[in-house]
């Protein structure tokens, strides 16, 4: 029974790993079955909300796995994901950030260039569509200073 869970839940991996969605989501449902673990309730929502479209679900299921293991990357992960597909770019922006307080996660990074993370403005003070702030974080990004 530990070995089958075993080999799904790493099937399921690798099935996300090479983008196979469909086929993790097969692995992940059988997995739930024996044991629903916070990491396979995680990947389990990301593929119910990716290839279902049901993005209510897959929220519920990252956010209960959440709870029972917080210090879990992964399903930030697997949540920021949820929102970014549901076109809730702050909110998932947001739940990647939190993700990479437990530590320095390329997938996270990688998934937050891809979504096209602004840095804050030079001056805070100022709005930033201020001509000062366009201007220096320009000079600033092109000098390599920020």
């Amino acid at each position: 029974m530990t070995k089958s869970f075993e080999n799904l839940t790493k099937q399921g991996l690798e099935a996300i790993e090479n983008g196979n969605t469909l086929k993790a989501l097969n692995r992940f449902e059988k997995a739930a079955e024996i044991a629903p673990s916070p990491l396979v309730k995680g990947y389990l929502g990301y593929c119910v909300a990716k290839e279902r479209g049901r993005v209510k679900e897959g929220t519920s299921l990252c956010l209960e796995a959440i709870k029972e293991d917080p210090d879990n990357p992964d399903t930030y992960l697997n949540l920021g994901r949820i929102y970014a597909l549901a076109k809730q770019k702050h909110l998932a922006v947001q739940t990647f950030q939190n993700g990479l307080e437990l530590g320095s996660d390329e997938r996270i990074i990688a998934e937050l260039k891809t979504l096209g993370v602004r840095k804050g403005p030079v001056f805070k003070a100022l709005p930033r569509e201020n001509p000062i702030n366009k201007y220096l974080g320009f000079l600033f990004n092109r000098l390599g200073l920020r």
